[in-house]
């Protein structure tokens, strides 16, 4: 058992003698280094002025066709339509603008009206990040014809209905204009090449196993007045070369 009133142990004498060590003080630099920073840095500024992902994701769909329709991707052109100017700011750099129309429920990419490329002949312009296609008589012919339906079926069903359109409803109206061949398959053959190369300016659907094609709103901006006058311009210098050409010439006196 331990004795009473034993002296205390020497180590114990100083560690009881010893004072406690005062709290160190941090210094200036430590705490300044350690306080959470208040000044925007660059990283931050441009994480706050970034593109949203889902915005992002919209534009680079967009631009991958060239058009986005609200009936096949509703959430991204719900995208674009709420941000277009946005996007329109983005693509000025660019010479290219964004175009919703909203009624038909679409979005597609133009260039701007300001644009003018550097070669002098109009004929030879193209713009640097867009490629041109060029329609041939025959294409431009059946756009007509195909606009012509949409519209009709637009003012018969409303905005927004799908216009669906039998591919041999498209024969008989197209022989008025480029004339019979004699041959059925021919000319079911020429109306189906004209519509795969229509279907890649996104006019129209690929023929479905219905021998049917849907007709795309895009259409109606593709196939507008301008160029439909512009058209009709054409066909009529053509009949008037034709008429001259058949006419016998006047012999002279």
């Amino acid at each position: 058992m331990p004795r009473k009133n034993a002296t205390p142990d020497i180590f114990d004498q100083w560690a009881g003698a010893a004072p406690a060590p005062a709290p160190q003080q941090p210094d200036a630099a430590d705490a300044a280094q350690a306080a959470p920073s208040t000044e925007p840095t660059p990283a931050n500024t441009e994480l706050a002025h970034a593109t949203p992902l889902a915005l992002r994701r919209a534009v680079q769909e967009l631009l991958k066709n060239g058009l986005l329709e609200q009936s096949a991707k509703p959430q991204l052109f719900r995208q674009i339509a709420n941000d277009t100017a946005r996007i329109n700011a983005q693509l000025e750099p660019f010479d290219l603008q964004v175009r919703v129309d909203d009624v038909r429920g679409l979005a597609f990419v133009l260039v701007a009206p300001d644009y003018y490329g550097e070669a002098e002949d109009e004929d030879e312009w193209t713009h640097p990040l867009v490629r041109r296609q060029r329609l041939t008589l025959e294409q431009s012919l059946l756009l007509a014809i195909l606009r012509r339906e949409f519209l009709q079926r637009e003012q018969e069903s409303g905005l927004g209905v799908p216009v669906q359109l039998a591919v041999d409803g498209l024969l008989p109206q197209l022989e008025i204009y480029l004339g019979a061949t004699g041959s059925d398959m021919q000319e079911r053959k020429r109306l189906g090449t004209l519509l795969e190369s229509l279907r890649g300016h996104g006019v129209v659907s690929e023929v479905d196993a219905q021998e049917s094609i849907t007709i795309r709103p895009m259409i109606v901006h593709l196939a507008n007045p301008q160029n439909l006058q512009a058209l009709l311009q054409h066909l009529q210098a053509l009949a008037q070369g034709d008429t001259a050409a058949a006419s016998p010439q006047s012999s002279a006196p």
